[in-house]
């Protein structure tokens, strides 16, 4: 008998939702879907984004909706790389998710990338290099990841308040947090930052830490002086509202996600005490649901055999300097458990 598949390549949830999400979907009223949301007749665009404002304490009209964090950030990339004042050009991380160039080329984009490099056990945003590409090129846009896919790594408030100060208000600053919840539960740092710079855009979403990649929806906040690209992106009649209902409900059980990501990280522990000192291996620091793995090259044909004899799916990179990497989805300590088991199995013959 075959298999099932277990899918740890996509940096997704093997978890089950919460208990509120459950009774959200159960419960919910289907003679709504029979209208549209009256809410816009109050000025607002959702009951979703009508709570997120009251969560993250910013104004509602400052509140973005997406149908993922995708989606948000393919609607920001063709709004302003298509706009007429300024240059076509963006500037993306070096080791980052190949849709930030494919969804520039749409709109027949520039993208340039800005360096990473390592330090021990972690990459980090080569502060230096990435100024001066900034004085040089004027990009339209500065997107940055935090934190990145696929290196894990991510900016902390106070160095993105330092890197901020140096970008000119005519670039737009997109930056990528879709895995920034399992980074801090403090998120006051996105109010002072979209207040204190007129150029800002973040998007987040509900497919990584909340596990609803299925859902397909995303939010962000932008900074007032951003209106113009909000009156773009917003749905006239509204959205999806079984949808709406279960991301509050998923927003509202926060602990239960919380308790996940705790036993993601006694598995991130396993995986950097068990891999990490098997000769040419290397495990980087990562503050997301995934965790990326240098492994010695002429291992990767008895590593694929090996998963694909499991049925388990991880990712093998294949981009130029980091073609010797696998990432790997933290899945449930079962899970994570013979991942660990088949590498130690392939790296002690």
């Amino acid at each position: 008998m075959k298999k099932d598949l277990n899918f740890l390549d996509r940096n997704e949830f093997n978890y089950e939702p919460s208990k509120e999400v459950v009774e959200a979907l159960r419960n919910f009223d289907i003679n709504k879907l029979c209208f549209y949301t009256r809410i816009y007749d109050e000025g607002k665009k959702s009951i979703l984004s009508v709570y997120l404002s009251e969560l993250y304490d910013i104004d509602e009209t400052q509140v973005l909706l997406g149908y993922g964090g995708e989606d948000i950030l393919k609607q920001a990339v063709h709004y302003f790389l298509t706009e007429e004042v300024g240059n076509k050009t963006m500037l993306i991380p070096k080791f980052s998710w190949w849709y930030y160039k494919s969804i520039a080329d749409e709109v027949n984009g520039r993208t340039l990338q800005y360096p990473l490099y390592e330090e021990g056990n972690t990459f980090k945003y080569d502060f230096v290099a990435l100024k001066e590409m900034i004085q040089k090129e004027h990009p339209k846009i500065l997107l940055l990841a935090s934190p990145n896919n696929p290196t894990g790594n991510g900016l902390t408030p106070d160095e993105l308040n330092e890197l901020l100060a140096h970008v000119p208000s005519t670039t737009t600053v997109l930056i990528d947090e879709a895995y920034a919840s399992f980074v801090s539960t403090d998120t006051s740092y996105i109010k002072t930052l979209i207040d204190k710079y007129p150029n800002m855009i973040i998007s987040r979403t509900l497919s990584k830490f909340y596990g609803l990649p299925g859902l397909r929806m995303g939010f962000g906040f932008m900074s007032k002086e951003l209106s113009r690209f909000s009156k773009y992106s917003n749905k006239y009649l509204g959205y999806n509202r079984i949808s709406e209902d279960i991301a509050i409900a998923a927003l509202k059980s926060d602990a239960h996600y919380r308790n996940i990501a705790q036993l993601m990280n006694e598995d991130r522990t396993k995986y950097e005490n068990e891999i990490g000192v098997l000769p040419g291996f290397k495990v980087y620091k990562s503050v997301a649901n995934f965790i990326l793995i240098k492994y010695p090259i002429e291992l990767k044909e008895a590593l694929q055999a090996a998963f694909s004899e499991q049925s388990y799916k991880v990712k093998f990179m294949n981009e130029p300097d980091i073609n010797t990497h696998l990432r790997i989805t933290f899945g449930r300590p079962e899970q994570n458990r013979i991942v660990i088991d088949t590498i130690k199995k392939i790296a002690s013959k």
